[in-house]
């Protein structure tokens, strides 16, 4: 073999070694630098602490409510009346926005459990408080642009177009309810 073809070889072989070892290392920098991109989208601490809350409503009376925080959003939890639980059952359905059924929004039709933030532009609602003003139906009310909504949560008249979301909850017990 002549010498020209063994360094032509050699040559060969470094630079293939050479761009393998390139490569090799554009990866893992690539590599380093998409992990914390990545990372960065997930949750916060904070939030993911967040993630369940258990509330205790053993001191909440008929037409009583009480407004807690998840996952950064206020929830209202509300103990109906029995006036409360035959408004939102006898309600027909046509006559709504977004029609639901009262049975599907409450796991206990006593109990009402719905994020407070109206779906039109993201206010909070009044109708939590005795004092508060609770609009035509009862239930809750937008001042920002009249939302009504009934005491189902349901909306009945404004702009939103939604009903007040309800989030994933269960009863852990008779007086504890835990959300999320």
């Amino acid at each position: 073999m002549s010498k020209d073809k063994k360094d032509s070889n050699s040559e060969t072989s470094r630079r293939d070694f050479l761009n393998m070892t390139g490569s090799a290392v554009g990866a893992v920098g690539v590599a380093a630098c998409a992990v914390p991109f990545i990372q960065s989208m997930n949750p916060a601490a904070d939030t993911l602490a967040l993630a369940t809350i258990e509330v205790d409503i053993s001191k909440l009376e008929a037409g009583q409510g009480m407004t807690v925080t998840w996952q950064g959003k206020p929830v209202f939890i509300k103990r109906r009346t029995a006036q409360e639980i035959k408004e939102a059952r006898n309600v027909d359905l046509k006559d709504l926005p977004d029609p639901e059924k009262d049975e599907d929004r409450v796991q206990k039709e006593e109990w009402l459990v719905a994020i407070g933030i109206c779906t039109h532009l993201g206010c909070v609602p009044l109708g939590q408080k005795p004092t508060d003003v609770h609009g035509d139906f009862n239930g809750y009310f937008c001042p920002c642009h009249g939302s009504h909504y009934d005491t189902s949560g349901r909306i009945r008249r404004g702009p939103a177009p939604k009903n007040l979301a309800v989030p994933p909850y269960e009863f852990v017990n008779n007086t504890t309810i835990k959300i999320g």
